[in-house]
């Protein structure tokens, strides 16, 4: 008996440790949580009161990373280009080489260089479509407008547009355009001359700077692609190492439906812009229409921006236009709407399908919020950034309406009146309520007079 009871009093006392240490263990768990809020509490507060501070540091380091910032998304578009070479380089390389390997890294280095020759080629081919194109319009404008101003004052004074007080008005009117023209070149023009010239001094060191965050860039591309294996597998790693199991695979899966969805928003919309511009380019020659290189290239770019690019587009387009052929402007503005028309409704469903998961509706939003924040690349981000958050909002409205054993169908919850706390049940309005009572009865009989 006595063993017995010591041997309960050692486990009670073990028990008591155990309890102790959890209960030490909690307060230090909770101890932490206080800490941790406390000091995000105090660093968000320091960002809203030193916004300019924290926001000039950010700058400095998305303009100090811009080479990785440009590498690793021209990585993301040329991944594609790169996977379909090296399905046809590695079959037909492996019985060449000694062992798999070789012939694996081989074939990556062959599609690696291959994938940054396309997009060189690419680059060539815009540049020398739109650089001489545009030249071209300028020294167009430049030469007919002199010319055109004195014939449209000779219409004037030949009173073929009106009476000729009106002509003179507008003679006398232009003439002091072209003196206020002469005087401010004298007085304004010419004394700031210096501070211009170091405006342009700036943009053309903005540029070489631009050129060679580009060339790193495409460094940092080969780097990319060569390991992206490995660094997707320590992407993963860390979440693991950083999450539970069951969080970890929760954020695998979103980031994997987040390269769904970019994957297939971004290139579908680059490969359905490149179709429209070359149809836009082929129409053009077609109707005749003054330089048709360049305003194709800005309808296929300006395309890329969902349901707002085509008009985007159309402005310059148009205007470009109609300064040397009015009649042209007319035919271009009809040609690219029943364009659009053809995207809207063929072109665009067939290549993206609905990638996004949204409806018309949230794509507007997105676009409408995106432009506003952050410009062109918030147009052209808008849409799937917005899809990713309505997918998570998604996901979680679900899982906590499961939880609550509700269903998950929205439209059973368009006419719904109220929710039973106990069953679950949704309870819908008494019209709905008579409706689905009638649908759900068998039709009656007709019953036959009684004689």
């Amino acid at each position: 008996m006595p063993e017995t009871n010591r041997t309960s009093r050692e486990e009670i006392l073990e028990q008591e440790k155990v309890e102790g240490h959890r209960q030490n263990m909690l307060m230090v768990k909770i101890g932490l949580t206080v800490f941790v809020t406390f000091v995000c509490c105090i660093l968000f507060f320091f960002i809203l009161y030193r916004y300019r501070g924290v926001a000039s540091i950010f700058k400095k380091l998305i303009k100090a990373a811009q080479p990785i910032i440009i590498g690793i998304g021209l990585a993301y578009l040329l991944n594609p280009v790169m996977k379909v070479q090296e399905r046809w380089l590695y079959p037909r390389l492996e019985p060449k080489m000694k062992t798999k390997e070789k012939a694996a890294k081989l074939a990556r280095g062959i599609s690696i260089v291959g994938s940054i020759v396309f997009l060189l080629i690419i680059l060539v081919l815009l540049i020398a479509a739109i650089v001489p194109s545009v030249v071209r319009s300028i020294t167009g404008v430049i030469e007919t407008l002199p010319g055109n101003v004195q014939s449209f004052i000779q219409m004037l004074r030949n009173g073929k547009l009106g009476g000729y007080e009106v002509a003179d008005t507008i003679s006398v009117l232009l003439t002091r355009l072209v003196n206020y023209v002469e005087n401010w070149a004298k007085t304004t023009l010419l004394p700031q001359i210096q501070t211009y010239i170091v405006q342009i001094t700036s943009g053309v060191i903005n540029i070489v700077k631009a050129v060679l965050n580009f060339v790193i860039g495409i460094i940092v591309v080969v780097y990319v692609l060569s390991i992206k294996e490995s660094l997707i597998g320590q992407s993963k790693k860390i979440i693991y190492a950083v999450c539970k199991p069951k969080y970890g695979n929760i954020i695998v899966e979103v980031l994997h439906k987040a390269d769904d969805v970019f994957g297939g928003f971004i290139i579908g919309k680059i490969i359905d812009s490149a179709i429209i511009g070359v149809i836009c380019y082929v129409g053009c020659l077609i109707l005749h229409i003054p330089d048709s290189i360049l305003v194709a290239v800005i309808i296929g770019v300006t395309n890329i921006i969902p349901v707002f690019g085509p008009f985007i587009g159309a402005v310059p387009s148009l205007l470009l236009v109609v300064i040397q052929s009015p009649i042209h402007a007319l035919y271009l503005l009809i040609f690219i709407i029943v364009l659009q028309q053809v995207d809207g409704n063929i072109i665009g469903p067939k290549i993206l399908g609905n990638s996004t998961g949204l409806s018309a509706f949230w794509v507007m939003f997105a676009i409408l919020i995106g432009g506003g924040l952050f410009g062109f690349f918030g147009m052209l981000l808008g849409v799937p950034v917005f899809a990713m958050i309505y997918y998570i909002i998604r996901r979680l409205v679900n899982h906590s309406v499961k939880k609550k054993n509700l269903p998950t169908v929205t439209d059973m919850y368009v006419n719904a009146s109220a929710v039973d706390e106990r069953t679950g049940q949704v309870r819908y309005y008494e019209a709905v309520e008579k409706k689905k009572r009638k649908s759900k009865e068998p039709p009656r009989k007709e019953e036959k007079p009684k004689d």
